[in-house]
């Protein structure tokens, strides 16, 4: 077993797989952890869709040069929405589709130095169905607080839906 540290969001974990998903800004490793999140909130009877919340926290705290600009401004979006504007997860979904028929230009948002005090780790450590929608919230608002200095653009882009 290697230690391997994650360029997107620093968590250093000790994993066989020392590689790089460069599509997702994010160690081999880390990305195991999202997809075990994802797993999580797939299977829960969930009428928030609270697995959107996952999606977009994750992308935005894992951009960098190779992840597409749509996905870094939608997942921008989708933490503004909830964070800021008190939706959903299955309303964002509903504002991702009505965004993406409206335009095939994103800006391309640089992502801060620090991408928020909270990883995934964190919000898998004691998780259960009790309280998985807090710790993820939780960890959004940690990402969405590191993106601060692009709060006024993402919400323009958000307010064109």
């Amino acid at each position: 077993m290697a230690r391997t540290t994650c360029p997107g969001c620093g968590l250093e974990l000790e994993s066989p797989e020392t590689g790089l998903d460069e599509r997702f800004n994010a160690s081999y490793a880390c990305r195991h952890l999202c997809d075990e999140l994802s797993c999580f909130t797939l299977n829960q009877a969930d009428a928030e869709f609270t697995h959107q919340l996952t999606v977009d926290a994750y992308c935005a705290q894992h951009a960098g040069p190779n992840v597409k600009p749509i996905s870094i401004a939608f997942s921008l979006i989708g933490l503004y929405l909830v964070c800021e504007r008190g939706y959903t997860g299955r309303q964002v979904q509903l504002a991702h589709m009505a965004l993406a028929k409206q335009s095939k230009q994103w800006p391309r948002f640089n992502p801060p130095p620090m991408t928020g005090t909270m990883t995934v780790l964190d919000v898998l450590t004691g998780i259960n169905g009790e309280n998985y929608r807090k710790r993820i919230r939780d960890w959004a608002w940690s990402v969405w607080k590191a993106w601060k200095d692009f709060h006024l653009p993402v919400a323009e882009l958000a307010n064109r839906y």
